[in-house]
């Protein structure tokens, strides 16, 4: 049996993509390692077929046309036959040993007949230009080592923190249940993954180690500022993917945990949203930002009251746009700095 499913989604990875397979191989024949090569002009495929080759009864390989990271998820996670599902991009890698304890939970459990429904683990961003770093530690929100439901779970997130894809490791089976398809060709569809299951997991549990390492360096990525200023189309399309999900009324009849949360994450989700939006100034900015408040507030008033005048946005929403724009990224270049992602 396969008791976890890994999918690597690669892009022209011939650099990298070796450090990510070789990390997950440490659990042998336990884990199933699907690379998915979605387009790529260089030698990934290649790659990706010699480890097919060296190590057919462990890695799979999907070659299909490009459709973006998302694509890649959903190619992977329809082909998965693991009891477990965790995206590994093509340029990150899990800590060998800590994968080991890991699994060594998973089956313990699994045995016992007590496999939640999603485990949570802290990861680290790895500046690997000047070897810093920065752990994303959940051990102030969650109860660890414990199988816990959400209304156990009522320890407050603050600000920006939110649980990201690489803190996520969910049944394959839930994820399935939650029905979640992810938009080709879009940039920040890890906010979806992050949040659209996250009713669906009944059972949580969070261990305290770092499991995954999250390359941060590369002036391509989407994290950088440069990015995120020209591809802020890409995160309003997110944004509003995320916000029709669950209604206001839906998320209100969640468990007291989850419920926080999910209104923590649509919170923090939101202002970065405006960042994006309004790093620069023009016309089509505006009536970008401005249709997606007026699209809330026809589907949902709800929710819309809630994200206008009762989260975080309260605070910006109603300055003037060049001053909005000018305090949201350099609150944001703060934040990058601390975790150094540019």
């Amino acid at each position: 049996m396969k008791y976890i499913t890994f999918a690597i989604p690669s892009y022209n990875s011939e650099n990298y993509l070796h450090n990510a397979v070789e990390s997950l191989l440490v659990i042998g024949e336990d884990a199933e390692i699907i690379i998915v090569n979605d387009g790529s002009k260089d030698n990934t495929i290649k790659i990706a077929n010699e480890y097919k080759k060296k190590y057919p009864k462990i890695v799979k390989v999907i070659d299909k046309e490009n459709g973006g990271h998302g694509s890649g998820v959903n190619a992977g996670l329809e082909a998965a036959t693991g009891l477990y599902y965790k995206v590994v991009d093509s340029d990150d890698w899990l800590d060998k040993e800590n994968l080991v304890t890991f699994l060594e939970k998973l089956k313990e459990q699994y045995n016992n007949n007590q496999s939640p429904d999603l485990y949570i683990l802290d990861f680290i961003y790895e500046h690997v230009e000047d070897n810093t770093t920065f752990v994303r530690s959940y051990e102030e929100n969650f109860i660890p080592n414990k199988i816990t439901t959400w209304s156990e779970t009522n320890k407050k997130f603050k600000y920006s923190k939110t649980m990201l894809m690489h803190a996520l490791v969910y049944k394959t089976a839930v994820l399935r249940e939650s029905g979640i398809k992810l938009p080709n060709h879009t940039f920040y569809v890890d906010n979806i993954f992050s949040y659209t299951p996250l009713p669906y997991a009944k059972t949580i549990y969070y261990m305290p180690i770092v499991l995954y390492h999250y390359y941060i360096g590369r002036s391509d990525q989407s994290v950088q500022i440069h990015n995120i200023v020209k591809r802020y189309k890409q995160q309003i399309k997110v944004m509003d993917i995320i916000l029709k999900e669950y209604s206001y009324d839906e998320i209100k009849k969640l468990p007291k945990g989850l419920r926080k949360y999910m209104f923590h994450f649509l919170s923090a989700i939101m202002i970065i949203t405006q960042m994006f939006t309004t790093a620069e100034y023009s016309k089509e900015r505006k009536d970008d930002l401005r249709k997606l408040w007026n699209d809330l507030k026809k589907n949902d008033k709800k929710l819309y009251r809630f994200l206008r005048f009762r989260s975080y946005n309260c605070l910006v929403n109603f300055l003037p746009w060049r001053i909005k724009g000018y305090i949201m990224v350099k609150g944001y270049l703060y934040f990058a700095k601390k975790i150094k992602l540019g």
